[in-house]
């Protein structure tokens, strides 16, 4: 039966008594309202926004930042309407408060909604029988299309009135409902468990360590909106927040998630995204290379590969001026070398020797103006062509190339290899880029820095020079042509005042990677497969080394012998603390029970998660031949959700079917699950790791097929 925003069906008629919903529906027409007003208050303010005269500088930049703002904000009223209620909590004083996705009041002030992310809302999540939090019951709300088609009420403490009792929770109920090619965001059900580790602070590296279907990723996603709302280095986007997952398909997945929080400026990822080579590489298929690879010494080697080319020249030279000659002696070119700052990588380093050098030698010239000396000196052709040679410009994918070609350059620069490791390492295409190599070129990149560097540093300098002379001439012509003496002009011959009128705002500017950082947080999914050089990848853009870390040991396709602290204290990662889930939402007992003793066989103690509902469909066994027929049957009776064919590449894709490997398959779920051939997946841990893995994808229904 239909009562106002309650959508209830006949068997669930006993909940739309007034008497337990009257609350609500009085409650919810006065968020419609509001709802309307903000609506229309939103799109007013940025219509006036969009209608200002275009700014320049940071009035510019300041308007375009809360048109974003105020975007997202109408986004998200727009997406959900009423259902941006969550649930409500009930205190012992009677009164009840309403969460949401935001927070709402009226134009009187009163509090409508609590932002899901606030201290007020907490209870909400974190509250139990055991630990009520000042609270009585508890509600929340199950939505589709809108509309509440059921609630669940929780005793939390006393004996609260106005509340229906049943045995099946929403939270419950909502597990088996049908999935789609995207993850929904499960706020309303967020589990005290959960909301801790949600809430938990940025100090140090937090583990989130669960097994399959355990929310793992759910509260990483949560957990990167709350800290963007309540933390003070990440409030307002100002400290940066990356958030780290392990492919593509995974990405796309999880796209709505943040936005249905009212987060937008979240940057999402995958390890190949930080590195440009990384759309076009490969997997690396020897094991033995790819295990050289994945230490992070090798990028030890990144240092000496690049003092090879800052190495000054050990002969003096004479440089012929119209004064004097002047002699540039070996000393001198030491001196110029050394003056660079540490920190300044060798493309950007380079300007900075060069003027060194130039200093050096003018200051030989003697009586002259140094302006002239400079320019007369710096046209010398033989000490460019000098130079040129001795600081290079360099391209760090060229340089890591020469490290898979010139043997002797790889020996070299990495002395601690065996010659049969610098032979295996070695590749006729320098430039044909696997996965394993992206650690590499990141920090290559990082050494070596824009080869562009000088070229825009002069065009920037040149347009500088350009608005300052302009801008001269106009206050020149100013000054000479006021003559009212309390006009306030003379104040332009301040040297202060002439450069604040000049707008740097709109010259040419080294473009900045949004992936580069520095971030105040990273959060990275699936982290228990990252490698120790692609560990350092992360860790150079972190420097606060503040890190939500998301994994399971068991999922781990190379093994994972060490605790979670112990292998981050390996990398330099200090105040560990983990955070277990142990409670699989997702995945049916009887799918568990027949996934459990797969990992137990090769990881006798795997943290397998216990199951808290049963499917009622038992795990199928077929033959291959049989998989088109399954698939087509289970799509003409399932009108909704999604399917997955895992270890079948050549089965093709569609709007509700996905072909995928057990890697790509990571991080994802599916209603149905169609395993093929998971004896080919391969021996040892990692195909025992890839078999479980892909049973644990389902959220309803597995089918294994094998031969016959």
């Amino acid at each position: 039966m239909v009562t106002s925003v309650f959508n209830l069906p006949e068997r669930l008629a006993a909940k739309a008594d007034p008497a337990l919903i009257g609350r609500d529906v009085a409650q919810f027409a006065a968020v419609a309202d509001r709802l309307g007003e903000r609506m229309a208050e939103l799109t007013e303010r940025l219509e006036a926004l969009r209608a200002d005269p275009i700014r320049r500088g940071r009035a510019a930049l300041d308007r375009d930042l809360e048109i974003h703002r105020l975007s997202a904000q109408l986004r998200v009223l727009r997406r959900y309407g009423l259902d941006v209620c969550l649930g409500r909590m009930v205190g012992i004083d009677g009164e009840p408060s309403w969460i949401g996705r935001i927070g709402l009041s009226d134009a009187s002030g009163r509090q409508l909604l609590i932002d899901w992310r606030t201290p007020a809302a907490e209870p909400f999540f974190a509250a139990t029988p055991a630990h009520p939090m000042g609270q009585t019951s508890r509600r929340r709300y199950r939505w589709i299309g809108g509309r509440i088609i059921d609630y669940w009420d929780e005793v939390l403490s006393g004996s609260p009135t106005g509340i229906a009792l049943d045995e099946d929770s929403a939270f419950v109920a909502s597990l088996g409902a049908s999935r789609s090619r995207r993850m929904r965001d499960v706020l309303a059900t967020i589990q005290s468990d959960q909301d801790a580790i949600i809430r938990a602070g940025t100090h140090g590296a937090l583990v989130v360590d669960g097994g399959p279907g355990t929310g793992k990723t759910v509260v990483a996603l949560h957990r990167a909106a709350y800290l963007l709302y309540a933390d003070p280095r990440l409030a307002g986007h100002r400290g940066g927040l990356l958030f780290v997952g392990p492919h593509e398909p995974y990405l796309a997945y999880v796209a709505d998630v943040l936005p249905s929080l009212g987060e937008e400026g979240v940057l999402t990822c995958t390890l190949r995204d930080l590195v440009p080579e990384g759309a076009g590489a490969h997997t690396e298929v020897d094991p033995e290379v790819a295990q050289l690879k994945a230490s992070a010494r090798l990028a030890d080697a990144i240092e000496p590969a690049v003092g090879l080319y800052e190495e000054p020249p050990k002969e003096g030279m004479e440089i012929e001026t119209p004064w004097a000659d002047v002699w540039l002696a070996a000393s001198d070119w030491v001196e110029a070398f050394e003056s660079r700052d540490p920190g300044t990588p060798h493309n950007e380093a380079r300007d900075e020797v060069w003027a060194a050098l130039l200093d050096i030698l003018v200051d030989k010239v003697g009586d002259v103006a140094p302006a002239e000396a400079r320019r007369a000196i710096a046209s010398d052709d033989e000490l460019r062509d000098t130079f040129r040679r001795a600081w290079p410009i360099l391209d760090h994918a060229e340089l890591v190339g020469d490290l898979w070609t010139v043997p002797a350059y790889l020996r070299r620069c990495a002395p601690w290899l065996t010659s049969e490791q610098v032979h295996r390492l070695q590749r006729a295409d320098p430039s044909a880029w696997t996965v394993s190599d992206l650690p590499l070129l990141d920090a290559a990149r990082l050494r070596v820095g824009d080869p562009q560097a000088s070229r825009k540093s002069r065009q920037r300098a040149a347009a500088l020079t350009e608005q300052r002379e302009y801008m001269d001439e106009v206050v020149d012509y100013l000054l000479r042509t006021d003559d009212d003496p309390d006009s306030g002009l003379s104040l332009l011959r301040r040297d202060s005042i002439r450069e604040s009128l000049v707008d740097d705002s709109g010259l040419p500017n080294a473009e900045r990677d949004p992936l580069a950082g520095p971030f105040a947080h990273v959060i990275v999914d699936e982290a228990q497969e990252l490698t120790d050089a692609e560990w350092q990848l992360l860790l150079r853009r972190c420097p606060s080394r503040s890190f939500t870390v998301v994994g399971d040991r068991a999922q781990a396709r190379g093994g994972f012998a060490p605790t979670w602290t112990e292998r981050l204290e390996s990398l330099g990662l200090h105040d560990v603390a983990v955070a277990t889930l142990t409670v699989n939402y997702r995945t049916p007992v009887e799918v568990m029970t027949a996934a459990e003793p797969v990992i137990h066989a090769v990881l006798p103690d795997a943290n397998v998660p216990t199951s808290v509902r049963h499917g009622g469909v038992p795990v199928q066994y077929g033959a291959i031949e049989d998989l088109d027929e399954i698939v087509t049957g289970w799509l003409a009776t399932h009108a909704e959700g999604t399917a997955c064919v895992i270890g079948a590449d050549a089965y093709p894709a569609s709007d509700r079917v996905l072909s995928l490997t057990p890697q790509t398959a990571k991080g994802l779920e599916f209603d149905l699950v169609v395993l093929v051939d998971p004896d080919g997946f391969g021996s040892g841990v990692a195909g025992a790791v890839d078999r479980y893995v892909s049973m644990t994808r389902t959220t309803q229904q597995l089918v294994i097929l094998g031969a016959r």
